[in-house]
């Protein structure tokens, strides 16, 4: 009986073993994120079919192809990609003043409007494939002292290697 019992013990536990590395071995890569212009980023507009439909919001790019019939050629909120459309996604808008990254003169609702989609909505739906280079570069190509690579969802680099 116990000699029984061990074999069952055994056997679950090779076959957990064996679950486990059979999950590890199958999990599917994940992309490599990299840095877009903002000349590079339109060509991620959803007009082109079969290329990924791109959307920034806070310097985060989000491939957003899987909400096609959201974002992609002629759909309701085909405004908001293949830009950082951070101030738009903050309040609500489709204005086409607010189609830009600028977030000056945000009121705090809208800021906490739009920490909450940007964390609630597009990091919890949509793979990130890069970043925009005008959060990681100053405007005369210097370092953003502001940008902190730690605090970026698969960014690789440290501060000191950009």
């Amino acid at each position: 009986m116990a000699t029984l019992q061990l074999c069952v013990m055994l056997t679950i536990l090779l076959y957990t073993t064996l679950a486990e590395d059979i999950k590890l071995k199958h999990k599917p890569a994940s992309k490599p994120v990299r840095l877009f212009t903002e000349k590079e980023l339109t060509k991620y507009d959803g007009s082109e079919e079969g290329q990924p439909i791109y959307m920034a919001i806070k310097g985060v790019v989000f491939d957003v192809t899987k909400g096609k019939e959201f974002y992609g050629k002629d759909a309701p909120y085909n405004a908001l990609v293949g830009k950082d459309t951070t101030r738009a996604v903050a309040k609500m808008s489709l204005d086409p003043a607010d189609l830009t990254s600028d977030t000056t003169g945000l009121t705090e609702e809208e800021l906490k409007s739009l920490d909450s989609v940007f964390e609630g909505t597009y990091k919890a739906k949509y793979p990130i494939v890069g970043y925009t280079a005008s959060c990681i570069l100053n405007e005369d190509g210097s370092p953003n002292e502001n940008f902190k690579p730690e605090d970026q969802p698969h960014f690789q680099l440290k501060r000191d290697e950009f």
